[in-house]
């Protein structure tokens, strides 16, 4: 990933922002609780986690991410909008993270809590990791009762005309990103596994899918 990224991280949220749709709806949505904790999987350059914690002020906000370049991108740009005692970052993969390890005991930052997290989001993440499976069965396993597992990613474009449809999956295969087409069926089985309720919504005729995934209120994390 650092590979791919030591370059790009620094034009990404430029480009990214006219096509990966439906990203701000989904921050738009989160809705800690207060002071309630939020962890984004995958966060890049940190444009989500700084858009998120200034639409709800008062959570603690956790970013982790596989690329260690991006994370550098990240952390400035943080530390210029003024967050770094809201918004914690470190390098973790999606498939397998304890975020008791990964960020430790710091005052100078928040702390993640011992029984899970109030809200998990992923944007545009699910496309770009190889075990995307894995990765949704470890952000399940990181929710706290009452929490909240937010998902966009590219869908389909089942509503959209074909020729679409083959340019976009043509040029996102050049940065390998591969939209999961049995996505919506993996996380009826997650929701399934994990107690959870799913709510599963197409966007602009399918060209993005977002899902929210809730855990109950009573009873512990599996």
């Amino acid at each position: 990933m650092d590979a791919i990224y030591r370059s790009q991280r620094h034009f990404y949220d430029l480009t990214r922002k006219y096509y990966l749709l439906g990203r701000d709806r989904l921050i738009a949505e989160l809705a800690p609780p207060p002071g309630g904790t939020v962890l984004e999987i995958g966060c890049g350059t940190a444009r989500n986690l700084i858009a998120a914690a200034r639409a709800w002020p008062g959570a603690r906000w956790f970013g982790i991410d596989i690329s260690a370049a991006m994370l550098d991108t990240a952390g400035r740009a943080v530390r210029r909008a003024g967050l770094g005692g809201t918004v914690a970052l470190a390098r973790g993969d999606a498939t397998a993270f304890d975020l008791a390890a990964l960020f430790g005991a710091d005052g100078q930052r928040p702390q993640p809590p011992a029984h899970g997290v109030d809200r998990v989001f992923m944007s545009y993440t699910l496309s770009m990791i190889p075990d995307w499976r894995a990765a949704l069965d470890q952000a399940a396993r990181a929710l706290a009762p009452g929490g909240r597992l937010h998902i966009v990613d590219f869908g389909q474009q089942e509503g959209l005309p074909r020729w679409f449809r083959r340019l976009l999956f043509a040029w996102l295969a050049r940065f390998d990103v591969s939209p999961r087409a049995g996505l919506e069926a993996e996380l009826a089985a997650l929701a399934a596994r994990h107690g959870l309720t799913l709510r599963f919504t197409r966007l602009f005729r399918g060209y993005a899918w977002q899902a929210r995934l809730d855990r109950p209120a009573t009873g512990s994390a599996p």
